[in-house]
């Protein structure tokens, strides 16, 4: 088996083990083929392993420890790298659901304001975009496949089927409802707002209660024992005759700043996208 046709082998094993890579390469915004990306993430996440390897022997060469532990640590390294960057557009979907989870309330008003008006669904998809950068993309993404000739209709199924947002899906299944039975669509879409609203004021809600257990780990783990700590270790130190060098004080400060980092990230990471 040559070079090329293991390759080939090894992307349709790939392929066969994620099937929903397609769907969520659209979703993410990535015009990729799918085995044009698992080729591109193989050999990135191999020139990276290569880099890491090599950084890794150097140091041990210079530290004159044994090198050829590497030759077993290199697989494992090259399928975690792999494993990091085959999650890449699960990262961008997350990024572009969050940015419209932020914007849905006001854009999904403004639709309905723009309806009531008399204004065509067309314009109004267009005026979404003009406002509301990440909630409008879904909408423009309509507006540019009606201008290549697509019918409307169409055009809202398939970005019913790409966006990654449960929000603008609810809002368009009842955009593309109301065109197929030829009905009003504005009262539809208002009770669809009151729904999206009520969702994120629970999410608030519950954000809220998560955040006091939150908030009095970080005093207990990230103030007040290493504060008290600190505090013995000096007091012993003293009755032991234990020196405290800076580098130890320092790695004392390195692994406080840490768990600052650490629960600071957890904290934004528990933040519902919202902005009622």
């Amino acid at each position: 088996m040559t070079t090329i046709s293991a390759i080939k082998f090894l992307v349709k094993f790939i392929q066969g083990k994620l099937p929903l890579l397609p769907v969520k390469l659209k979703q993410a915004g990535m015009h990729d083929q799918t085995d044009d990306f698992i080729k591109k993430t193989l050999f990135g996440s191999l020139y990276m392993s290569i880099g890491v390897i090599f950084i890794l022997f150097l140091l041990l060469d210079k530290m004159e420890k044994p090198t050829w532990i590497l030759i077993l640590f290199y697989p494992v390294l090259h399928f975690l790298i792999f494993s990091y960057m085959i999650k890449l557009p699960d990262v961008k979907t997350l990024k572009i659901d969050k940015g419209i989870s932020r914007e849905i309330v006001y854009a999904g008003r403004f639709l309905v304001i723009e309806l009531e008006s008399g204004v065509p669904l067309y314009d109004a998809f267009k005026n979404i975009k003009k406002n509301y950068p990440h909630a409008g993309a879904v909408f423009q993404e309509v507006v540019n496949k009606v201008d290549m000739g697509t019918p409307m209709e169409d055009a809202i199924s398939e970005a019913i089927a790409h966006t990654p947002s449960a929000y603008i899906r609810k809002i368009l299944w009842q955009i593309s409802n109301a065109l197929k039975t030829g009905s009003d669509s504005s009262k539809s879409l208002n009770a669809v707002m009151n729904q999206i609203v009520k969702e994120q004021i629970i999410l608030v809600q519950a954000y809220g209660k998560k955040l006091n257990p939150l908030a009095m780990f970080y005093m207990m783990i990230a103030v007040i024992i290493p504060t008290l700590g600190t505090t013995m270790l000096v007091v012993l130190s003293s009755f032991i005759s234990m020196e405290l060098s800076l580098p130890i004080l320092m790695m004392v400060v390195g692994a406080l700043g840490f768990m600052q980092l650490m629960f600071l990230n957890i904290i934004r990471a528990s933040r519902p996208p919202v902005e009622l």
